[in-house]
């Protein structure tokens, strides 16, 4: 027999993200049933298909009770799981149900099924004693009563005890008394006097009747011996009494104290006290002495039994007697904690799960009564998660608030439960829950950027620099890579300069670098995580490269010809420090690499000349006297300030003369001794010819240059300008950053005052340096130079 009923119409659970409404399915039974019995199929009252059940791993949860219920997943039906005995399950009690209830994972889903125990009449009444004895006056009055034992049936309803017969009832008579608890008190009457004389000795049969099906009886024989002289009965003072006591008291604890009366004298008046009902377990707990105090004999709990209800017995010595009630009320004490106890639990959730996500479903029992039965649960502080309570003692387990496992990766949570008792009670439980990784972490570099130092000329596959990137996450997700972002450097792939080692970031030179051709370049790094998809974060590197002393200085001027002898012509009235010409050199290094000094190597004459230690302008020391050698040949040479340094030698060559036929004279006997030997007709008429031109020319020249130079010299006298050094056409700098950002022409002036003027601009010429053609026969030209033109070069 099965039925769908809904408790008190409608039960409704509804726990928190388990967003569904369940009725409570009820099956009644009988009690004992065989082990493997039928109850009810569930899974088709709860309209469920059965491969759910077997999904969601279907379970029965019962608490802390005995599992007379059992669940069969593959049917989807519950079985009697152990013979059910109703009287020991519940007693007295009506209804007699169990409570369980069916859980479901995948999704956590709970159906609370109560299967009621219907009666069954398997006891027949029962009297404690098989037999009573009476010693009845015969002057007992018609009308005295006699209290009787009464039958014990642990089955209810009609299949318990209905009725008493007494046999036979020729002196007394059966009456019956409804009690407050719903029992009944037996009393036999008696009917008609007695009489010793007639009747001593009375057998009578009393006869408890259930009404069950079939019917069963139990019997009691009482013997009534007539005695003479005692015709009052005891009369208690109370019918009702009511008392009550705390429970888990002690033993011995005095309960109440019930008093009784009886008018006769002496022995007849003598009254005695007994628990009426001793078969009942009344009679292990409590004890009446004779002076009617009822004393505790056993141990009490609230939780097992409410109330007690003893019938007590007032005798006196002739056998007469009285009886009454005694109500004794258990007081509840808090002295049971809440049990906890946890249905379903989640061992661990994913970082990224959604607010409010359940992760645990627990009940909470409290069996104490009011206050001390109502529970309240809480957690742990400072975690992101909350309990909600949801129905019949049911909690829930959520997030609520966002997780992140970087932040922290475990948690246990407490659950505390207190009751309203005082003091209180409370009980807790401990779930551990893991929280796994989700890739929400990007990789990230210990810096916003890098620079790095390389010195030029190094050897491929140098190491630079390491990059370092971490990422918070665990495991695959926290994997870094490496990556060179695609870039170009001066129109070149940067792949061709560096490479990056993709698990230790370690960048490496591909090539070996020149500092006179690129002095730094910059690229980015990626760094990528293993995650899916993968997260990544760049960065920006820059290369410095460092220079080296790798380079020799360079002599822009005097300009070293192949042919041509250069010379620079002082006068024979220079004074002291008259600036004869001034060497001019770069070092296409940088820093104290490219620091030059000047130092005069050898000299025809050292005491004559020297040479300027940081700007190479060659000077006399003395004053030039006539004895002076017009051909003066100075080495000097040029060193960078690095280490080890490097140096570079120019060959200096100075006329010493005031005019240009002296120096003629002197530079071609060097240069055409030979051909004036094989030629000399031919060399003397044209040399004539020539220097005559020559001499009226330049001797124009000269004093025109000179007044002009001398009324220049007073203009720049005072205006402290450096020497502008000479360079060749068109020398640049071609990376843009060295000596000479720009291309420049330049032109180097002397005048016979040198030390009133150093330099001139925009003149188209100078006639004191003197370039003398071996190839000639003699003839001398001057060399004109070129204005100062600036031309500006940009370079990418």
């Amino acid at each position: 027999m099965k039925k769908l009923t809904m408790e008190r119409q409608v039960l409704i659970i509804s726990i928190f993200c388990l967003s569904y409404v369940v009725g409570q399915v009820s099956y009644s039974v009988p009690e004992e049933m065989a082990k493997g019995s039928l109850v009810g199929n569930i899974a088709q009252d709860l309209g469920l298909d059965v491969k759910r059940l077997r999904s969601g791993k279907a379970r029965l949860y019962t608490g802390d009770s005995v599992q007379y219920i059992e669940l069969n997943r593959e049917r989807g039906v519950l079985l009697i799981k152990e013979k059910i005995d109703r009287e020991v399950l519940c007693r007295q009690t009506t209804p007699c149900a169990l409570h369980f209830q069916i859980t479901l994972e995948s999704p956590l889903e709970l159906f609370p099924v109560t299967v009621e125990i219907t009666d069954v009449n398997d006891n027949a009444p029962v009297f404690q004693k098989e037999e009573r004895v009476f010693e009845i006056s015969e002057s007992a009055i018609v009308g005295s009563k006699f209290m009787l034992e009464k039958a014990i049936d642990p089955d209810i309803g009609l299949n318990g005890l209905q009725r008493y017969t007494l046999k036979p009832s020729d002196n007394f008579v059966l009456k019956l008394h409804a009690q407050s608890d719903g029992s009944k008190k037996v009393e036999m009457i008696l009917q008609k006097p007695l009489d010793r004389e007639k009747q001593e000795h009375i057998s009578l049969v009393l006869t408890a009747e259930d009404g069950g099906e079939p019917q069963m009886t139990g019997t009691m024989k009482i013997y009534v011996t007539v005695l003479d002289a005692n015709d009052n009965a005891p009369v208690f003072s109370k019918p009702v009494y009511k008392a009550s006591i705390t429970e888990n008291s002690v033993k011995g604890t005095l309960v109440t104290k019930v008093t009784a009366s009886d008018a006769d004298k002496g022995t007849n008046g003598e009254v005695t006290y007994v628990i009426g009902n001793s078969m009942d377990t009344v009679s292990k707990l409590f004890h009446i002495n004779n002076e009617g105090d009822v004393i505790l004999d056993g141990l009490i709990d609230y939780e097992i039994e409410k109330n007690y209800n003893i019938d007590i017995e007032a005798i006196d010595q002739g056998g007469l007697s009285d009886s009454s009630k005694l109500i004794i009320d258990v007081i509840d004490v808090n002295d049971n904690r809440p049990v906890v106890n946890m249905i379903s639990a989640s061992g661990s959730i994913p970082e990224d799960s959604a607010r409010k996500t359940v992760i645990a479903l627990m009940s909470v029992n409290d069996p104490d009564s009011e206050n001390n039965g109502k529970v309240n649960c809480v957690i742990n502080e400072n975690i992101p998660f909350e309990i909600k309570f949801t129905s019949n003692n049911f909690y829930s387990l959520v997030t609520d608030s966002d997780l992140d496992r970087e932040r922290a990766s475990n948690y246990n949570i407490t659950v505390i439960c207190t009751d309203e008792g005082v003091p209180s009670l409370s009980s807790s439980v401990t779930l551990t829950l893991q929280i796994s990784d989700v890739n929400d972490n990007a990789p990230v570099f210990e810096r916003s950027s890098y620079e790095a130092y390389i010195v030029e000329n190094n050897t491929p596959s140098l190491s630079i620099f390491t990059v370092k990137a971490t990422d918070a996450d665990w495991n695959q997700n926290a994997r870094v890579s490496y990556i060179l972002e695609d870039s170009s450097v001066n129109g070149v792939p940067v792949s061709s300069y560096v490479s990056v080692s993709a698990d230790s970031g370690v960048i490496h030179a591909v090539r070996s670098f020149d500092y006179e051709q690129i002095k730094d370049f910059h690229f980015r790094v990626k760094a990528q995580d293993g995650g899916s998809p993968p997260l990544s974060s760049n960065v920006t590197v820059k290369i410095m490269i460092q220079d080296q002393n790798d380079n020799p200085p360079q002599v822009l001027y005097p300009v070293q010809t192949g042919g041509s002898l250069v010379a620079e012509m002082v006068p024979r009235s220079a004074d002291v420090g008259y600036l004869v010409t001034k060497v001019v050199a770069v070092d296409v290094d940088s820093g104290q690499n490219a620091w030059l000094s000047y130092k005069l190597q050898k000299a025809t004459d050292r005491a004559l000349f020297e040479v300027g230690l940081q700007n190479g302008e060659i000077r006399t020391i003395r004053q030039v006297t006539d004895k002076d050698a017009v051909k003066q040949r100075l080495t000097v040479i040029v060193e960078d300030n690095g280490q080890p340094s490097r140096s570079a030698t120019v060959v200096v060559n100075v006329a010493v003369a005031d005019s240009f036929p002296e120096v003629l004279s002197e530079f071609t006997e060097l240069t055409h001794d030979k051909e004036y030997n094989d030629n000399l007709t031919f060399y003397l008429v044209l040399a004539l010819a020539v220097v005559s031109f020559l001499f009226i020319t330049c001797l124009l020249v000269i004093i025109s240059v000179k007044i002009y130079r001398w009324r220049q010299s007073r203009i720049l006298y005072h205006s402290n300008l450096p020497v502008i050094p000479y360079y060749p056409p068109r020398y640049s700098d071609t990376l843009g950053t060295g000596t000479l950002p720009h291309v420049y022409n330049y032109e180097v002036c002397r005048t016979t005052d040198s030390r009133k003027s150093d330099c001139k601009f925009g003149r188209a010429g100078s006639q004191n340096v003197l370039i003398m053609d071996p190839s000639s026969t003699g003839t001398m030209h001057s060399s004109p130079i070129l204005k100062p033109q600036r031309q500006e070069a940009h370079t990418g």
